[in-house]
């Protein structure tokens, strides 16, 4: 595989480094970060009855681990050469999934707001698309990895029941922003925050349109008159949640504002990456119990 750039090591550049795979000649690409290795196919064991795109499962160093057809994930035909098949090993929301895909080609290093977001034409809540990357004079499909493992192990995603284990809630009017990319996510949110007694939350698409927010409403005031505390995803066209952080840090008017990075990225290996911008808290999704008690924390 080839590579054209070095592992980031700094926090809050706004830049990510994006691994290239091939489905049918379609190029895609998921965040490095979430890779752990990329290794040639081994002999898979099936699970009866299991979702189609679940190929089955394989033992890697002792881990039993699910197999996902990307091809099936994405509706396309089969490799033309399956010699140039892959496995890509990937760890996030705390659970490992390996992702069968055509070829891994190279790495790119790229900035978040170099990622177009999907337009209303193919950005609906059905759709894996989070981001379009032009390079070379193609375009790279950003996919939303999360989302394809939520729709076909539901319980592994953010669930209501979650928070009506906290027992019963008043209601709050602390006003919260959100800042999330995913549509499918921010609808899972909206519902879970309410339950939790927080219904006046502010959704963003992007850490670039929620920093203009908040920058618009320091202008006509003491920012705290108008949210009380941001809660952030950290993969997110335009402007990522690490450096959104940051840039909140970096201004007078809204450094004092509770920051909460709510994301599939949070390990205790990455953990330092939200620390060095300024995050007062980390949470790791789907684990929106955790998330509600902090917020309980900064604003009750």
């Amino acid at each position: 595989m080839a590579k054209d750039s070095g592992i980031l090591l700094e926090s809050g550049t706004n830049e990510l480094e994006i691994v290239e795979f091939e489905v049918a000649g379609n190029r895609y690409g998921i965040n490095v970060i979430k890779v752990k290795e990329i290794i040639v196919p081994m002999p898979i064991t099936p699970i009866p009855h299991a979702d189609p795109a679940v190929e089955g499962i394989i033992q890697l160093r002792g881990d039993v681990l699910p197999v996902i057809s990307m091809e099936c994930v994405l509706g396309m035909g089969p490799s033309d050469n399956p010699q140039n098949d892959k496995y890509i090993v990937s760890s996030f929301n705390k659970q490992q999934v390996v992702f069968h895909v055509h070829n891994v080609t190279m790495i790119h290093r790229i900035s978040w707001d170099a990622i177009e977001k999907p337009s209303g034409a193919y950005s609906a809540e059905t759709s894996p698309v989070i981001g379009v990357i032009k390079l070379g004079g193609e375009m790279l499909l950003l996919l939303d990895f999360e989302k394809i493992v939520m729709e076909i192990s539901p319980d592994t995603g953010i669930r209501v029941e979650q928070i009506q284990k906290l027992g019963k809630r008043e209601r709050s009017d602390k006003r919260l922003l959100v800042a999330e990319d995913s549509p499918m996510l921010r609808k899972l949110l909206h519902t879970t925050l309410s339950e939790a007694g927080y219904d006046r939350v502010e959704f963003f698409e992007n850490g670039k349109d929620a920093l203009e927010y908040l920058e618009n409403a320091a202008e006509q005031g003491d920012i705290e008159d108008t949210v009380q505390l941001v809660i952030t995803d950290i993969e997110m066209p335009q402007m990522d949640g690490h450096h959104f952080t940051r840039r909140i840090r970096g201004n007078k008017a809204l450094a004092k504002l509770p920051v909460i990075i709510f994301s599939s990225l949070i390990t205790e290996e990455l953990k330092h990456k939200g620390t060095s911008v300024g995050a007062d808290d980390q949470v790791s999704k789907p684990e929106i119990a955790e998330l509600v008690l902090k917020i309980d924390q900064y604003v009750l």
